[in-house]
């Protein structure tokens, strides 16, 4: 993915932190009043929205609004409180992920905050392996070393003790992020940390998973650098927005060829787009040059594993990469060319697949 502009990046942290700092040099991150600063990747708007100085997300579909800038070494105050009091709650804060999702996932890689209730795993030998609230982990390529060791060996801290409170109750959370080392305070006191995280720098993002969770007085102290590698930095966006919100068909429509009787079975369902019938799948809005970015799948047992897509106006055949299995997630990137418009096609194919697709339109 291509850098933004130096220029961009500058603007976009001015935009982001422009109140006065408070006596102990806390900004706000989020106003109280609308979501500035953020940006919607993968989910509908209706996902997270707005209301009573709070950021509430619905839950669905499982996706995230992330921070419109990086953040490296910081410390991050927020509350939460989960709505569900018997059923369970999950929700998260990720620290230094990459703009978009990772390959064949609706979340990005970085580091998750667990914003949880009402579920704790054990393994076979009764030992807890993750906690309704306080564990910090890797998650999507991402690494860390947690604190303690984990009993299944994961890169997962699990809290010391258990203090946060249940559905309907207000939690505070306090992360400090520096140098590589995340510590987690729950209501006042530490509980769990990583080190060695990789990235460690990137942006914030709050999740959408599956429940409905309120956030409030979010607020960021940043710290100086202690200038990561260019490995140690999470990719910068390069301007990608989602042709795809993971939950319906909007901004899409069934294309009938010549010749073809309607036959839209065509669907979107966990996440995904999957394809059915022999009608194409095309945009609403007809696209110029434009970087097309999606995942894709076919069963393992396929009998063909390619697709072709329409784009600029040409057919384009996507085949495996080198190494690739069928039955398993790939990232395609498509340049398109030409000078004229025309809608972005998907043409079906069996067992296949789509999500996390993006489009970058060119000048």
């Amino acid at each position: 993915m291509r850098p933004l502009s130096v220029l961009a990046v500058l603007v976009s942290a001015a935009a982001t932190v422009a109140a006065d700092p408070d006596k102990d040099g806390f900004v706000p991150l989020f106003n109280g009043k609308d979501l500035s600063g953020w940006v919607f990747v993968n989910t509908p708007d209706k996902t997270f929205f707005v209301k009573d100085g709070e950021i509430v997300t619905t839950g669905t579909p499982t996706g995230f609004l992330r921070s419109d800038r990086h953040y490296e070494n910081f410390v991050l105050e927020m509350e939460w409180m989960h709505e569900n009091t018997k059923e369970v709650g999950n929700s998260g804060l990720f620290v230094w992920g990459d703009p978009i999702p990772a390959v064949g996932s609706p979340y990005t890689r970085g580091i998750e905050v667990q914003v949880l209730v009402n579920l704790e795993y054990k393994d076979k030998k009764g030992n807890v392996t993750a906690t309704s609230h306080g564990d910090v982990f890797s998650i999507w390529g991402a690494t860390c070393k947690p604190d303690r060791p984990h009993p299944g060996g994961s890169q997962r801290c699990l809290p010391s003790e258990y203090r946060a409170k249940g559905g309907g109750e207000w939690n505070h959370y306090r992360v400090e992020a520096n140098n590589g080392v995340i510590k987690l305070h729950v209501n006042g006191k530490e509980v769990s940390g990583v080190s060695a995280c990789r990235p460690r720098k990137g942006y914030l993002a709050l999740e959408s998973e599956g429940a409905v969770c309120h956030f409030r007085n979010i607020k960021i102290k940043e710290l100086p650098s202690t200038n990561p590698k260019p490995e140690e930095i999470a990719e910068e966006a390069g301007g990608h927005k989602a042709l795809f919100n993971g939950l319906d068909l909007q901004g899409w429509e069934h294309y009938v060829p010549p010749g073809f009787t309607q036959d839209d079975k065509w669907k979107a369902a966990g996440g995904r787009l999957i394809a059915g019938g022999t009608n194409y799948l095309s945009t609403k809005k007809a696209y110029g040059p434009c970087e097309l970015l999606f995942d894709w799948k076919v069963p393992a047992k396929a009998a063909k594993t390619e697709i072709v897509i329409s784009a600029g106006g040409r057919h384009v055949t996507v085949t495996l990469p080198k190494g690739g299995r069928a039955g398993s997630w790939h990232r395609q990137t498509v340049m398109t060319g030409g000078t004229g418009a025309a809608p972005i096609q998907f043409l079906p194919a069996e067992g296949l697949e789509l999500m996390n697709v993006f489009v970058r339109e060119l000048k």
